[in-house]
């Protein structure tokens, strides 16, 4: 690792630069924090919250995956990913078995919109915040109250995280902590079933509005950021807006696609005998296109390898610069206003509304 500790002078991370990892903490039995420099000694900049994507490569061939920034941009010369393996895990269990300190990675963003910081009114001290988390979700949330406590140390949070057992608690030190440094950081664990021959004499069950009224009273009040699986998100923004809970309030991060998305929906006026021709630029290759289907599936069918990860317009992977023609193209955040402007689309969720170059 290249020693930049003789000058004061960086320059910002751009994901142009391979990260080397630092340091692999385990967290729990099945989740792993890695922690990675930039070997130019360039400083990490992004929003608490976000996430990357990593190019993994295993064997057959490289994957990508996006995980959630735990660390705090507060702290910018390193940058740490807190990743947990699933039962199915291909590329996460890759990185748990195999990765190490010393080696590098590709990795692209930050990117995400699942940050306090675009959601902060002028007099941001007299927020008060509402964490509700379970299983990894966790990352995102210990990455914002970071930001948040290096700033502010009077923020006033209440901190809810949802768990199987306390062993599968990640980052329960860190998080007891800051809960005893911090008067106003009102930290509460909440598990479905005690480990086997410990005592737990905390939150026992599914999370619940009683539960919720216990530890929260003024939780109408309070500006909610959720994060984990699906149905438990479901769970809890149902919960809160049968209390008359004001959605501009409620905030959540997923990496699934959104039930009523319009990704890659045929667009039922296109004439289905129409022939579309899609230019691969820089492969000089071109492929037909049927009526409805991305440019990224086009791209795969045609032996054209397109980074993507979430594969619904959210993780920004798979963008690309637009040489002609026109797409209608349904994302969901993973790019902004002004790549659009400079001609980018997200091959994901692009449909080509006749012939269309693309630089690939």
């Amino acid at each position: 690792m290249k020693d930049s500790s003789i000058s004061l002078d960086h320059n910002d991370w751009t994901d142009d630069e391979l990260l080397e990892c630092v340091s692999v903490i385990s967290e729990t039995s099945n989740t792993m924090s890695f922690s990675f420099c930039s070997p130019s000694g360039a400083l990490f900049r992004y929003k608490a919250g976000q996430f990357l994507t990593l190019e993994i490569p295993l064997p057959g061939g490289s994957v990508f995956r996006t995980y959630t920034i735990s660390s705090s941009p507060t702290r910018p010369h390193l940058i740490t990913l807190t990743i947990k393996a699933q039962a199915d895990s291909v590329g996460s269990r890759w990185l748990m078995d195999h990765f190490t300190s010393g080696m590098t990675i590709k990795a692209i963003g930050p990117a995400g919109h699942f940050t306090y910081v675009d959601q902060l009114p002028s007099d941001h001290h007299s927020v008060q915040y509402l964490f509700i988390s379970a299983g990894s979700g966790v990352t995102p949330m210990i990455s914002m109250v970071t930001d948040m406590l290096d700033r502010n140390h009077d923020i006033d949070i209440v901190f809810v995280y949802c768990t199987r057992r306390p062993s599968d608690i990640i980052f329960r030190k860190r998080l007891e902590e800051m809960a005893a440094r911090h008067p106003n950081f009102n930290l509460k664990f909440i598990v479905k079933e005690a480990d086997a021959f410990q005592a737990w004499t905390g939150y026992q069950g599914r999370f619940n509005l009683a539960m919720l009224t216990l530890i929260a009273p003024d939780y109408l009040n309070r500006d909610v950021y959720c994060c984990g699986p699906q149905s438990f998100m479901a769970s809890v923004k149902t919960m809160l807006l049968t209390q008359n809970f004001d959605p501009l309030n409620y905030h959540e991060e997923s990496f699934s696609a959104p039930i009523e998305s319009k990704t890659c929906v045929p667009d039922i006026n296109t004439d289905q005998n129409e022939t579309i021709e899609i230019h691969f630029a820089l492969s000089n290759i071109n492929r037909q296109a049927r009526p409805g289907e991305s440019l990224l599936t086009v791209a795969r069918a045609a032996g054209i390898v397109i980074p993507s990860a979430c594969q619904f317009g959210m993780c920004g992977t798979c963008k690309v610069k637009k040489h002609s023609g026109n797409i209608e193209m349904h994302h969901n955040g993973g790019i902004s206003q002004n790549e659009i402007e400079a001609g980018y689309i997200l091959a994901c969720c692009s449909q080509p509304k006749g012939n269309v170059s693309i630089d690939v």
